[in-house]
């Protein structure tokens, strides 16, 4: 009797999923523990391996909603292996030839050039047409000047608008005045058959995102208090010990675990920030779980630092490195994005100068990096002189029901102080 295959238990709040993609066809030949599907709820992406071998027969189609036990496939295991049959998940074995040959995707793939390569085979190989300004397209062609005879005085050998005036009075042509404007340019239109537009469903995924970050704003008083930090001491730090660290550790170290350090500091300090508001009651937290915000292709994802409190910077550094290659790869857990007492979120990595980041329930506080640039600033050192200093804005985004804004504003302060004095780290202050 062939084996059903079912919707597995992703967690006790997860109630329905989608089949967002098969692996396999009706008819396929699947090894046991070969992924079979891929699955997505509102929480998490993941794939599930088969639990059996042999022929398998589908039952759903790609993008159905299902809930939990659902029967969406069923595997002959008393069916014969076909001869020579190989898994579409598995890799085929290497050819016994030299393993330094080239594929033949390889060989014939054209090299990639880069930008400033092809701009001068361009110039050497293509026509003056080829290579002309769009505005001395249209005068040659006014002039009835010949490009292909044009000698290019622009960029990587470009034909201009000069270029082309001066070979027209050369050929006897009316004289031209260079002080005389070109005519005004017609804008450039779209034909209505172009002038397309698409609908795609959103994923459960990306609807769960809209769905709390909603929540988040009109369930919760929030508020963000803002600050900025020196990072001259930090970056001198990194500097001096990134190389040993590197070779002792066997990681980077970046920015996000002295940030990580700081926050745990402070949590220690205001311990509110690290609690949940729980209708009418405080729930603390004796552990600090740090949930760091990653950007994946399907969205949004905060898997979570365990025991943050616990851990010096080669294990942070570890810990969200590992993350961030599971979150990539989507191989994530529900343990790994289930609970955190806090959250950082490091818009810095992309540009951002400053935001308000919201909330992620039922955490009462959520921190704000953002990009590091070089800014004028008064010497703490010297009253009165100003100096130019590697300046990063932070943010805090609280809960104003269970945080006070004297005790947010404070909390950042510390945050502060300890990233611009990072001494204070060894020594517990």
């Amino acid at each position: 009797m062939p084996v059903e295959v079912t919707i597995p238990s992703l967690g006790e709040s997860i109630t329905e999923v989608v089949l967002s993609k098969w692996h396999k066809q009706s008819g396929d030949w699947i090894e046991k523990d070969e992924n079979l599907y891929e699955i997505e709820s509102d929480k998490i992406t993941t794939d599930v391996p088969s639990s059996d071998a042999g022929v398998v027969t589908l039952a759903v189609k790609e993008g159905a909603e299902l809930p939990i036990g659902a029967v969406i496939a069923k595997i002959d295991t008393k069916a014969p292996r076909p001869n020579g049959a190989t898994s579409k998940g598995k890799k085929p074995e290497k050819s016994p030839q030299s393993s330094d040959a080239p594929s033949t995707r390889e060989a014939a793939a054209p090299t990639r050039r880069t930008g400033v390569e092809q701009a001068h085979d361009g110039a050497s190989t293509s026509g003056g047409a080829g290579r002309a300004t769009p505005v001395a397209r249209r005068i040659a062609e006014e002039k009835g000047v010949d490009l292909g005879q044009v000698r290019g005085t622009g960029p990587s050998g470009r034909v201009t608008k000069d270029d082309v005036l001066a070979a027209s009075n050369r050929a006897g042509d009316k004289v031209v005045s260079r002080a005389t404007p070109a005519p005004t340019l017609a804008p450039p239109q779209r034909s209505t058959s172009e002038r397309n537009s698409r609908r795609e469903k959103m994923s459960k995924l990306r609807q769960k995102i809209a769905e709390r970050l909603v929540h988040a704003k009109n369930s919760t008083a929030m508020l963000t208090t803002f600050n900025e930090c020196d990072m001259s001491a930090v970056m001198a730090l990194r500097a001096q010990y990134k190389d040993a660290f590197e070779k002792q550790y066997g990681i980077g170290l970046g920015f996000m675990s002295f940030f990580v350090k700081a926050c745990v500091s402070a949590l220690h300090r205001f311990p509110r920030a690290n609690a949940y508001l729980d209708g009418s009651e405080i729930e603390y937290h004796d552990f600090v779980d740090i949930s760091v915000a990653v950007s994946t292709e399907r969205g949004l994802v905060v898997p979570v630092v365990r025991d943050a409190d616990l851990m010096d910077f080669a294990e942070i550094e570890s810990a969200i490195r590992a993350l961030a290659i599971k979150a990539r790869d989507g191989d994530l857990t529900m343990d790994d994005i289930t609970g955190g007492t806090f959250t950082i979120t490091n818009g810095g990595i992309y540009g951002s100068l400053n935001s308000t980041p919201i909330l992620n329930p039922p955490q009462s506080g959520i921190l704000g990096m953002h990009a590091i640039k070089k800014r004028p600033i008064e010497d703490p050192q010297t009253p009165g002189t100003i100096v130019l200093r590697p300046m990063m804005n932070i943010a805090l985004s609280y809960d104003h029901r269970i945080i006070d804004g004297a005790e947010a504003v404070s909390f950042l302060v510390h945050v502060k102080e300890t990233i611009e004095m990072p001494g204070r780290l060894l020594l517990g202050i």
